[in-house]
């Protein structure tokens, strides 16, 4: 039987990546002392592992796809196939930002101030070739973690570290001076798996899914009654896909109206469509848009 190697993200990317899999069909039983979690689907295999270290898996061929970020790709130079970005994480939704953070007090204020300075971070390849190509001369220690803590205690004097919101740089006290890049989840695969059509097919079906799961987390579906004569007014107000789906309610001058929307404009939405004389609004959650 034809078999995917799928890799999942250990740490914070790891609930989103399992929540996202089970809003695209696919459920895991996941046991704490257990890194290889069952799931409902006998053509999947599924190994849980650190993002650092996924790419690296993918392009040695242990795994033949997974969730890693584009961060830690650039990091491991790893020369695998980019089949899908996936913009999500556990607090905002949004891309990461490396950035290169020092003491609010520092006198250090743009990265050629840095020269000859000491930087920690995990990012440690790509910051060296960052500052090579600036020709900067900086020491680049690895950081276990807790990196804010290292510029704070004077072991370095900056710090190149990831961050989404800046809240916890700013409840250390440091002042970000530089940003190196953005970085986003991805869904990668091995070029060998890639090449293999049963492989491909499978990955991109997973693909598909999984944006289409993404999609509708962001909008709603939308219901309501409509007598015939207020119907071009409620329809005026619809912001849509495409056009919104109408039939005509059997033995009545009514009409039932649905429609699929972005989820921040309905509640303001729904009070114009009441004015214009919609009835019986419902408003609901959608598993897949694709």
């Amino acid at each position: 039987m034809n078999l995917l190697k799928l890799g999942i993200p250990k740490g914070s990317l790891e609930k989103a990546t399992i929540d996202l899999f089970a809003r695209s069909g696919w459920h895991f039983k996941l046991s704490s002392r257990n890194y290889f979690p069952e799931v409902d689907d006998p053509e999947l295999s599924c190994s849980i592992c650190r993002p650092q270290e996924m790419s690296r898996y993918i392009e040695d061929g242990v795994l033949d796809a997974g969730i890693t970020g584009k961060d830690w790709i650039l990091e491991n130079e790893s020369d695998i196939v980019v089949v899908e970005d996936l913009i999500y994480s556990k607090v905002s939704r949004k891309p990461t930002r490396w950035v290169i953070a020092v003491p609010g007090d520092s006198e250090i204020k743009t990265i050629d101030d840095l020269q000859g300075k000491k930087v920690a971070t995990e990012l440690v390849n790509y910051s060296k070739r960052f500052f090579a190509e600036k020709n900067i001369d900086v020491d680049i220690e690895f950081s276990w973690g807790a990196t804010e803590a290292k510029v704070v205690s004077k072991l370095a004097d900056a710090i190149v570290e990831v961050t989404e919101t800046e809240s916890t740089i700013r409840a250390h006290g440091l002042r970000i001076i530089h940003e190196l890049m953005t970085s986003n989840t991805q869904f990668v695969a091995n070029k060998k798996s890639w090449d293999d059509p049963w492989k491909r097919r499978k990955i991109k079906n997973i693909a598909r899914l999984m944006q289409g799961a993404l999609r509708a987390d962001k909008v709603v579906g939308v219901k309501m009654n409509v007598p015939e004569e207020r119907l071009g007014e409620v329809i005026e107000l619809l912001p849509s896909l495409n056009a919104p789906t109408v039939a005509h309610l059997y033995h009545t001058k009514w009409y039932s109206v649905e429609t699929v929307i972005a989820g921040h404009v309905v509640r303001d939405l729904i009070p114009q469509l009441l004015d214009a004389g919609a009835e019986g609004i419902i408003e609901y959650a959608l598993n897949k848009v694709i």
